[in-house]
């Protein structure tokens, strides 16, 4: 399969999956390399063959959703963001709750793929020891791919995964051969839940969304839109929502304000 032919045919297949060619265009690869695995099992040597299977089996749509999910992720990706939650977002957020009288901070990270996210959080928490929180997280991931959330469960990660993570935690990860495993006691505080965002949302409100590097840069403009009120939906007054350092909202959502061009903050009810 030739780039051009798999770029043609992601050009024809993603926007029926409600997705958009322009945040596949550097990452392609991922995707055509799983597109080529699935082909070489059905016994297909052509695209055109691909796409007849598609329009004859509707079924099949689901398993190529699938095979478009682009999973890059790692721990502490975009250092800059994590130290501004550290010093800013998140000691505020713990101040307004404790403001409410509550010891918790919940956190929604939608698409956390692998669980680097979720556990990010989890360390930055532990790490501080509650001197700039004093409000412990409560944290749900979620992702629509099942075997992506086992391996999240798991929580053991090549070096590659780790090589943003500052020496201090290091000590959080043991070895297992080629990997790294976080520590059980580090884990306590992720739950993870198979969720797809374009159709279900967990209950509940949120003091902080993480949606990154899925929605604002996978998804179709007006799919985009609509999460995006719903995600504000779920944040408590004066909530934040965090997005990739390079996305933004495609259009103002009236329950937002924008504080960065990644960060939004709910306004007060």
């Amino acid at each position: 399969m030739k780039d051009s032919d798999c770029t043609e045919f992601l050009q024809w297949a993603l926007p029926r999956l409600g997705m958009r060619w322009a945040g596949f265009r550097r990452v392609r690869g991922q995707a055509c390399k799983r597109l080529r695995r699935r082909m070489a099992e059905l016994g297909l040597a052509e695209l055109a063959e691909y796409r007849a299977l598609l329009e004859a089996y509707p079924e099949e749509w689901k398993r190529l959703d699938g095979l478009c999910r682009i999973s890059i992720s790692r721990f502490n990706r975009d250092q800059g963001v994590w130290r501004t939650l550290e010093r800013e977002i998140l000691p505020h957020l713990a101040e307004r709750a404790r403001a409410r009288g509550e010891t918790r901070l919940r956190i929604w990270s939608a698409g956390c793929a692998s669980g680097e996210e979720p556990y990010t959080l989890a360390l930055l928490f532990a790490f501080n020891h509650g001197r700039l929180f004093e409000c412990a997280p409560e944290i749900l991931a979620t992702d629509s791919d099942p075997h992506l959330l086992e391996r999240a469960r798991r929580a053991c990660y090549p070096a590659s995964s780790l090589r943003d993570v500052p020496d201090s935690w290091r000590a959080a990860f043991e070895p297992f051969g080629d990997e790294h495993c976080l520590s059980a006691e580090h884990c306590t505080s992720v739950r993870f839940l198979e969720q797809d965002i374009r159709r279900e949302y967990p209950e509940g409100r949120f003091d902080l969304i993480l949606c990154r590097n899925l929605v604002f840069t996978y998804f179709e403009t007006s799919l985009q839109a609509e999460i995006a009120k719903r995600l504000a939906e779920r944040l408590v007054a004066d909530g934040m929502l965090l997005l990739r350092i390079h996305e933004s909202l495609p259009e103002p959502v009236p329950m937002l304000v924008q504080e960065r061009p990644w960060l939004y903050r709910k306004r007060e009810d």
